[in-house]
């Protein structure tokens, strides 16, 4: 398949500043002199990805960006779309809105079915992901760690795709049986992503991929005509000379590969048989023999199961224990094999932790399922990478956090530093003071306060960071009683409400915040002056070092932030801490001086924190409460078309808040609460 375009056009308003270029003239370096492994040290507010997305436009190699949650890796990817709009930027996480795994326990013998809803947007960005690895070279994925679990073969999955042209000399009847065999639906209602509809000497099909229809005509056997055309408006939006039809699943199984499969499920089915029997687990090997009966039944009969990924090594003819397919699989490789695309970690002292951790978790859930005969010893093979499997199917790697971990530092060829912000602002003052009173001292809650009040009388906001739940609650009420106005914020808030919070905090509708640990990565909050910690000599997860030094950083958004610090005795975590803050506000300080830069603070709308979200109901309460309802008494299917091309729009943009209510306002006009399949009015 010939590639569409094989070079990185970055669009942006402004250029590299203060440290970044440098940062990206070294990272180019590295990669010039195949370093396996860099680290982009980057203080919060440095411009990160705007670096990254320097060193991808030079580098010039379809790159994957790895995110350690899915809100994150939407947040890249609009960052990354903006850069790119000429290029192929997708978003790939998982397709569950809701997924409850199969599980068992043991000690009050239950057993937990498998229990998902699968996201069909989130779907079709998956397989317009891998389609474009497979037809292109400019492409950059944004991807959760999604990306390590299993996915089908992208050699199947190529092999058995289509390439359909004006004039060629194919029947109708013949593509229709193709699509189905990749798994197409056939339809008579509306179209959607991965269906088809025949009417007349027409078929009409949505890819997987695409929210567009293709119009095909046919004279004869002959396709005389491909129109591509907007499935809402019904306008005609081009012609083309030729398409590519990828399937609608991303596995796939020949029809004598599967049979090859269940005969091999048989086999291995007779020695745990054998095996479970010799244990003893009579109850177990029953269990088994007739849940695995059953599934090769269905398989046989509809081609499908409940649960069919468990059977994967067999349907890929894998040995036992040999990694799976994944996202992995689909970018480039040079002939010898070896990966030929760039790896982006983002916050890698968190997204490698959880990269390493997802192998272990999933194998003790399997071990136990397949030890009370839920399960083939074989569904271990249907499994996340192995850290070490990852590591060795990727390329080179450029780890990117303020705060790298012990990992990074000790694999990187080179770390390179993004200190300089091109603002100008430098990271906060530190201030030490002692936690107890002592000799006229008051202790740090009542020291806290009358900095507190200090700082709102002057228009500046604080944050402060205790070490429970119950002492944000606690704390809240008492700065309230001694005339403080706060709030507090933990996990135990809902999201919304969250949201909420910030902005009546930014707005200033209170002066203070007190949280746990929700105000360490991903607050912008430029009104903050003062940040206090308190309990700083607490040695553990929410006192280490790169907890303290996340914390230190939100006050760095404002020229006149502080940090106060409340210890009576200085850890290693403090000491670190403070050290490499200071030595990275003296290399600031130095470099404002020497080029006469004055620092400023950061500017940012207040509705920016809301803005997705509040538009979302507004824009559901005004069309659900006056136009809509009028329009769905005189043409309700038009209304919901709508409705479809707003919500394709909202997803097109990544802003999942609004797809999301667009989904449910759709799902209640259909009389479909619960979001399962229903005839439309």
């Amino acid at each position: 398949m010939e590639d569409r375009m094989n070079s990185f056009e970055l669009k942006a308003d402004w250029t590299p500043a203060g440290d970044q270029p440098k940062a990206i003239e070294s990272l180019i370096s590295g990669l010039e002199k195949e370093y396996r492994d860099q680290t982009l040290l980057g203080v919060t507010g440095s411009g990160k990805t705007f670096t990254i997305a320097n060193v991808i436009a030079r580098y010039g190699k379809p790159t994957l960006v790895i995110a350690h949650n899915k809100t994150l890796a939407a947040q890249l990817a609009q960052e990354y779309k903006s850069f790119f709009p000429k290029n192929a930027v997708h978003y790939f996480v998982s397709y569950y809105d809701y997924y409850q795994p199969e599980a068992y326990i043991p000690t009050t013998d239950t057993y937990i079915e498998k229990d998902a809803q699968i996201n069909e947007e989130i779907d079709r960005l998956r397989h317009a992901s891998t389609q474009a690895l497979l037809s292109r070279k400019d492409v950059i994925i944004v991807a959760s760690v999604s990306s390590i679990y299993g996915l089908g073969s992208p050699e199947e999955y190529l092999r058995v795709h289509m390439k359909i042209g004006r004039g060629d000399r194919v029947a109708r009847n013949d593509i229709m049986r193709k699509l189905v065999k990749v798994h197409f639906e056939r339809t008579n209602a509306d179209l959607a992503p991965g269906k088809f509809r025949a009417v007349g000497n027409t078929l009409e099909i949505m890819p997987t991929g695409e929210t567009v229809t293709y119009h095909l005509t046919f004279a004869g056997s002959v396709v005389e005509s491909i129109l591509r055309i907007d499935p809402v408006s019904q306008t005609i939006l081009g012609e083309e000379e030729s398409i590519f039809l990828f399937p609608a699943k991303h596995f796939i199984t020949p029809e004598d590969e599967r049979k090859r499969a269940i005969a091999d499920i048989k086999t291995e089915l007779e020695i745990q048989l054998k095996v479970l029997e010799k244990e003893g687990k009579i109850l177990e090997a029953e269990r088994l023999k007739r849940r695995t009966r059953y599934d090769m039944t269905m398989i046989e009969e509809v081609g499908y199961c409940s649960g069919i990924e468990n059977y994967s090594r067999h349907f890929s003819g894998k040995s036992p224990g040999e990694p799976p397919e994944t996202l992995l699989s689909y970018f480039p490789h040079l002939p010898d094999g070896t990966p030929d695309f760039l790896t982006v970690v983002d916050e890698s002292h968190v997204t490698i932790p959880q990269i390493k951790g997802m192998y272990a978790g999933d194998r003790s859930r399997k071990r136990t399922l397949v030890e009370h005969g839920f399960r083939l010893p074989s569904a271990c093979d249907n499994r996340p990478l192995k850290f070490e499997e990852w590591k060795e199917r990727i390329g080179p790697v450029i780890y990117t956090s303020a705060t790298p971990s012990d990992h990074e530092r000790k694999v990187s060829a080179q770390i390179v530093e993004q200190v300089i912000r091109p603002t100008g602002l430098v990271d906060p003052e530190i201030i030490i003071r002692p936690i107890l009173e002592k000799g006229g001292y008051p202790g740090q809650v009542r020291d806290f306060i009358d900095e507190t009040k200090r700082v709102v009388a002057t228009g500046g906001r604080v944050m402060v960071t205790t070490l429970t739940k119950k002492m944000a609650e606690d704390l809240s009420v008492y700065l309230k009683q001694e005339g403080v106005n706060a709030n507090y914020l933990h996990s135990d808030v809902k999201t919304i409400d969250r949201i909420r919070v910030l902005t009546e905090f930014r707005k200033g509708e209170f002066d203070c915040l007190v949280g746990v640990n929700l105000l360490r990565e991903g607050l912008d909050l430029p009104e903050v002056t003062l940040v206090a910690i308190l309990d700083a000599d607490k040695e553990g997860f929410l006192r280490s070092d790169t907890s303290l030094i996340q914390t230190i950083g939100r006050a760095a958004r404002n020229k006149e932030g502080r940090v106060l610090l409340y210890a009576d005795i200085i850890t290693g975590s403090l000491e670190r801490a403070v050290a490499e803050t200071n030595r990275r506000r003296e290399i600031q300080v130095a470099y404002n001086t020497e080029h006469g830069i004055t620092p400023k603070t950061i500017q940012k709308a207040i509705k920016d924190i809301t803005e997705g979200m509040e538009s979302a109901h507004e824009r559901a309460l005004k069309q659900i409460l006056s136009v809509d309802h009028a329009l769905y008494a005189k043409d309700p299917q038009k209304l919901i078309r709508e409705k479809e091309k707003q919500m394709m729009d909202a997803v097109k943009e990544l802003d999942f808040e609004t797809a999301a209510l667009l989904r449910d306002e759709i799902r209640f006009l259909t009389g479909d609460r619960k979001g399962k399949q229903r005839k439309r009015p």
